[in-house]
């Protein structure tokens, strides 16, 4: 992490200048744009999940909600992460990255930083240092008065079998992305287990919450998924899922992802799809175990409805996203 005082652009202007002064050679790219998060490599599939809320799959009513409908979320979590090539060293990438999380509190229907955990945010470069030798023994300078530094991940490290990987820039590139991903889940899931610690409001995760023993296990935490590469309904039950109506929700079913920990699941249609995608509105909502599975489904998903209002506008995901997440995501972009 920069310990400095710094502003984000300034602190990577400096860098970059110290990297050209230790790489006659390297190329910088201009206006280089952020890259976006890269997808998993696995394909889209099926799979199949154990049923808690009776013996098939089947679309289900929310009872009708109160007027105006009423969410008992305190508070809203969510990370972002930023991927820059900034330039090149004879093909190889040079590559900043900036992973970030923050909770934000509702008070008085105002979006607020959580005052026990400050926002987190990680800024790194991402160098293959084998195929640097230049730079095999640097430790980069911010270039500051103070003498910041910026940590370095070596991108051209050998895998558990001994095995260097590829000197294409896109494998190497490929390494930072997937690095820079990985530190933003941990900066997200070090913010839910201290939520969760606390045993405070409810607490609405941007995404699922198996990652953490600790978070799957919390009757605070809920996680709402906007993504579906995986889609945990065979035969039948997808036709059933697909054509959930605005209100509607799945019945429960447990997901127990390897290494994870298991949580009961449910899919839940935000908005009226007529018109739209199949999975438009459609999110999954991931919650810990429980004795009365049927009722804390119906409970939380009325508060999941009810967070669709205000409009999450003008960001193009806003048929799935709450407003508070989109206050978190606004909130990082100003802070990293």
């Amino acid at each position: 992490m920069l310990a400095s005082t710094l502003s984000p652009d300034a602190a990577s202007r400096a860098a970059l200048r110290s990297l050209m002064d230790r790489l006659p050679g390297m190329s910088p790219v201009e206006g280089g744009g952020s890259l976006e998060p890269m997808t998993s490599n696995d394909p889209p599939v099926l799979r199949s999940a154990q049923m808690v809320e009776g013996n098939t799959l089947r679309a289900i009513r929310i009872p009708a909600l109160e007027s105006p409908p009423r969410s008992e979320f305190g508070a809203f979590l969510d990370g972002a992460q930023r991927v820059q090539v900034v330039g090149h060293h004879f093909g190889m990438p040079i590559v900043f990255g900036t992973a970030s999380a923050a909770v934000r509190v509702r008070v008085n229907r105002r979006m607020i930083t959580w005052g026990h955990q400050p926002p987190r945010v990680e800024r790194r470069i991402f160098l293959p240092l084998k195929y640097l030798p230049a730079l095999s023994d640097w430790r980069a300078s911010s270039g500051d008065a103070e003498g910041s530094q910026w940590q370095i991940v070596d991108t051209s490290t050998a895998d558990r079998n001994g095995d260097y990987p590829s000197q294409h820039p896109a494998v190497l590139l490929e390494r930072a992305i997937r690095a820079v991903d990985q530190e933003r889940e941990t900066l997200e899931d070090h913010l839910a287990e201290a939520w969760c610690a606390l045993g405070e409001a409810p607490l609405f995760i941007d995404g699922g919450i198996s990652r953490s023993a600790r978070v799957a296990s919390s009757t605070c935490a809920v996680g709402v998924i906007k993504s579906h590469r995986t889609l945990y309904v065979e035969g039948d039950a997808l036709r059933i899922v697909l054509g959930l109506e605005k209100g509607e929700r799945s019945s429960v079913f447990r997901v127990s992802p390897r290494s994870r920990s298991s949580v009961l699941s449910w899919y839940l249609r935000l908005r009226d799809p007529k018109g739209r995608d199949a999975m438009w509105g459609l999110v999954r909502v991931e919650v810990a175990e429980c004795e009365r599975p049927v009722e804390r489904a119906d409970e939380i998903s009325g508060w999941v409805l009810a967070e669709t209002t205000p409009l999450s506008l003008p960001d193009g995901r806003w048929d799935k996203m709450a407003y508070g997440v989109r206050d978190c995501e606004e909130f990082l972009r100003a802070i990293s």
